[in-house]
């Protein structure tokens, strides 16, 4: 959940600061299938459990980079990334990202969100800029690192 006093018109007292944390969420070998299912990525390391379990460094299958990077959207709207007097958030786009270390199946990974920026594009919208860190249980390194752009429109009031 986010900060107290977490709203549209206060978005750069909080630029710098950490404004959410998700929980954790389970990528297990259901979900990494259903992944490679919508993309057609079928490659071995992802979906083929038993060759993974012998030939990947890993000692088994690892979801895909970009279904960790699918996560964070969700993560953060989860979190509670929108601000309450938000009617939307549109995504509108990546800046940065860096996949630092596998999932593999069975992890648990949440999102730790940092906003970088924010700015007023009309009454009413702002474009805000966060940093997406994707946390592996248990693990030293995030899975990813990653940029991203939202842009926020409030409610309209009657």
């Amino acid at each position: 959940m986010a900060s107290d006093g977490y709203t549209m018109a206060a978005l750069s007292a909080f630029t710098g600061q950490e404004i959410v944390v998700s929980s954790w969420v389970e990528v297990d070998q259901h979900k990494i299938d259903e992944f490679a299912d919508c993309t057609g990525d079928r490659q071995w390391i992802h979906v083929d459990v038993e060759r993974a379990r012998k030939e990947s460094p890993y000692g088994g299958t690892i979801a895909h980079g970009y279904l960790t990077l699918s996560l964070a959207a969700s993560l953060a709207i989860e979190a509670g990334v929108i601000p309450p007097d938000a009617a939307a958030a549109l995504n509108y786009g990546l800046d940065k990202v860096r996949f630092i270390a596998p999932v593999k199946a069975g992890a648990r990974v949440r999102n730790r969100v940092v906003l970088l920026a924010a700015e007023v594009k009309s009454p009413g919208r702002a474009l805000i800029t966060m940093q997406n860190t994707i946390e592996i249980e248990g693990e030293a390194k995030p899975a990813l690192i990653a940029e991203s752009l939202a842009m926020l429109m409030a409610g309209t009031t009657s």
